[in-house]
């Protein structure tokens, strides 16, 4: 079995790991059991009536924006943990909304391959979006009560909209009643982030993820590296021309905006990339 086939199964069954609470979805309740307290490793939306925990971004926020401005050292340890046991690899294979855009990219029409000028900056944006969305606006952008509000979640993230607000609104009619500008605005940028999904391989984990964002600093100091063998390399760069992560395999193979997918080493005709665990200085294969 290809390398691709295993990630997939394994996608799928994450999803199903962290989206298990099928009452949710036959009751449109949200689960509110004691794993909730917990963070799942990808980004999850607590709102999604199936999710068994806690997206590690608005568990964040939730924290962030209190009256009591804490510090959520819980949270913050739960990401560097994931980041520095597994680095995007979460991305690549744990995260629920990887696997929706891997799914949609499957879809059989012209892609775009969005030109380096522009492809490179926005790279940066899922950072920016990290230090002022999710930190700097709910700790400073308060009501007067001095509470903040869950920016990124709230405004930006399409995630809790597919997982959660379709369902909940679609089954609920008072929720329904209440429909105004915060929930149409959602909807347009769930749509966005879907046709382009289309187009362009994963464009919300390249662009605009924070939770990726936080994971790829850990990408070369996670146990999970990836290594090219310059013995064994050709130079002729069939894994560069497969990553649809555009990342520069020969020059930084575990560059922050590397998912750790394999594609390459699949790609690779010379068994020139190894990947795996590092530990005490061995790799673990």
């Amino acid at each position: 079995m290809k390398n691709k086939n295993k990630r997939t199964i394994i996608q799928l069954i994450a999803a199903a790991f962290t989206n298990g609470y099928i009452f949710g979805f036959l009751q449109n309740k949200i689960y509110t059991g004691n794993t909730k307290v917990m963070c799942v490793p990808g980004l999850n939306c607590y709102s999604c009536p199936g999710a068994v925990g806690s997206c590690p971004i608005g568990a964040l926020q939730a924290v962030l924006s209190g009256r009591e401005r804490k510090f959520s050292y819980y949270v913050f340890g739960i990401i560097m943990l994931f980041g520095v046991i597994f680095g995007r690899l979460i991305c690549g294979f744990l995260c629920p909304f990887g696997l929706i855009q891997d799914l949609l990219h499957k879809i059989p029409i012209p892609k775009i391959n969005v030109p380096k000028d522009i492809d490179r900056p926005l790279r940066y944006l899922k950072y920016v979006i990290a230090v002022v969305f999710v930190i700097l606006m709910p700790i400073f952008l308060v009501n007067q009560f001095g509470i903040g509000s869950p920016y990124f979640c709230k405004l930006i993230c399409p995630v809790g909209t597919l997982e959660g607000g379709i369902q909940l609104v679609s089954t609920n009619e008072i929720l329904r009643s209440q429909i105004g500008f915060l929930f149409s605005w959602k909807m347009g940028i769930l749509i966005v982030v879907v046709v382009l999904s289309i187009i362009i391989y994963r464009p919300f984990c390249k662009y605009i993820c924070p939770l990726g964002a936080f994971y790829g600093l850990f990408n070369r100091l996670s146990f999970y590296q990836m290594e090219v063998d310059t013995k064994k390399c050709t130079g002729c760069k069939a894994c560069e021309r497969q990553c649809k992560m555009n990342v520069e395999i020969l020059k930084n193979i575990n560059s922050a905006e590397c998912i750790r997918c394999g594609e390459c080493k699949d790609a690779c005709a010379f068994d020139a990339i190894k990947s795996g665990y590092k530990a005490f200085g061995k790799e673990k294969k």
